[in-house]
């Protein structure tokens, strides 16, 4: 009998200027990590494939639907995309991608890097994440302008809370630095089973990881992180802020999103707060 675990594949070829919007698109459609192929140079009449893993079946008019949404934010239409194809793929295939592809990256005071990637001697902290998602593995914008923001806002002492944790990878970094206290909860339950297993692996497995939602009675945090996207943030904003004792930020924004936040905050006469952006991303800093 033949137990290897399946992925289903979902392939798109596209205008590379939209790349970022067909990642986003898979993210929404559910899937578990992203790749993406040149097929020539960035150009603007260049393609690219971005191909989407699924631990679930998935149709072709599925992926075109979360394509359309996505494009739409973006400013394209379906026009940029030149083909979508859907297919089976053996697990031993999904992680010889990651292997083949997924490098160290350095993201300020940290280095991400997959647990078979040898790093230098260096003074930079290393986080070794298992290749099972894309958010959450250092790749992602999102990712690391959490990271950075992490890595320059936490002080000693403080406390901290991960919602939407994903692999985990902001609470490791947290626990790293240093933070004895962490909370990180997320309610897609093999998230949180990554984040585990990815905490296990960096020797913090003290982290207290929860399935679920933030819940209304959550203590008080110093230090909170919210990588999560602009539908979910803004109706949790104030649960958020009244969670938060020192520092709050947020991302999963897309840029053209910022009037949408700063019109929340300001409604909550919340200001300043710190815009940083990367790539079509951006995150929001709040200091109190």
């Amino acid at each position: 009998m033949d137990t290897t675990k399946k992925w289903y594949a979902a392939a798109v070829t596209v205008s590379s200027a939209a790349t970022e919007a067909v990642e986003f698109a898979l993210d929404q459609a559910g899937a578990d990590g992203t790749e993406i192929d040149l097929l020539g140079k960035r150009l603007p009449d260049a393609e690219t494939v971005v191909k989407g893993y699924f631990s679930h079946e998935i149709a072709a008019e599925q992926v075109m639907a979360a394509m359309e949404n996505a494009l739409s934010v973006y400013g394209f239409g379906v026009d940029v995309i030149s083909d979508v194809s859907v297919y089976e793929v053996a697990d031993q295939d999904w992680l010889a991608e990651w292997k083949k592809h997924w490098k160290a990256t350095e993201i300020g005071r940290f280095i991400i890097a997959p647990p078979w990637e040898t790093v230098t001697e260096t003074d930079k902290i290393v986080i070794r994440i298992e290749p099972n998602m894309a958010f959450g593995t250092g790749t992602h914008d999102t990712t690391k302008l959490c990271l950075k923001a992490c890595g320059e806002m936490y002080r000693p002492g403080q406390t901290v809370l991960d919602v939407g944790t994903g692999t985990g990878i902001l609470a490791i970094a947290a626990a790293k630095l240093g933070a004895k206290t962490i909370y990180a909860c997320d309610t897609d339950v093999d998230s949180v089973k990554i984040a585990r297993e990815n905490a296990v692996l960096n020797e913090t497995d003290w982290i207290e990881f929860a399935e679920g939602p933030l819940a209304a009675d959550a203590p008080v945090y110093d230090l909170v992180f919210a990588n999560l996207t602009i539908d979910v943030i803004v109706p949790i904003l104030d649960l958020l802020l009244a969670k938060t004792r020192s520092t709050l930020i947020l991302s999963g924004i897309l840029a053209e999103q910022q009037p949408l936040i700063e019109t929340e905050l300001k409604a909550r006469a919340i200001e300043p707060f710190a815009i940083e952006r990367s790539g079509e991303w951006i995150s929001v800093v709040l200091q109190f």
